[in-house]
């Protein structure tokens, strides 16, 4: 067919160092593979957030989207966004003896943000 590059095929020479496995070898050496392809997704997802999924913790948690995004914004002006927004709240709700709403409330209002930064920062 005219206009078609014929592609030499190379998949015996490709596939030696997989000739000689049995079944099990070949499962064992296909899930091998695939932990190396999903193992830095995982880490990447397990060490990073973003505004997008804190903003979606965060109506999940009961507050609304006028609410989320200036508590996912004032978390991100703070250095604090890689603790995750939710956590922030929580730990200012425990630290404060409030509930969650009360505790993200009072931050939209500007209170708590320098006990939270001491609290992720600081270490307490």
């Amino acid at each position: 067919m005219k206009g078609f590059i014929k592609r030499e095929d190379d998949f015996g020479q490709r596939n030696q160092h997989l000739v000689g496995l049995t079944d099990e070898q070949l499962k064992d050496r296909f899930w091998e593979l695939v932990e190396q392809i999903v193992d830095p997704l995982l880490d990447l997802a397990n060490k990073n957030t973003s505004p997008a999924i804190e903003r979606s913790v965060l109506l999940r948690m009961g507050f609304s989207s006028l609410e989320a995004q200036p508590l996912v914004n004032g978390a991100i002006d703070r250095g604090l966004i890689n603790h995750g927004v939710g956590h922030v709240i929580y730990r200012i709700a425990k630290e404060k003896n409030l509930d969650i709403r009360t505790a993200g409330l009072e931050l939209l209002e500007g209170k708590h943000w320098d006990d939270a930064a001491l609290i992720f920062k600081g270490g307490k």
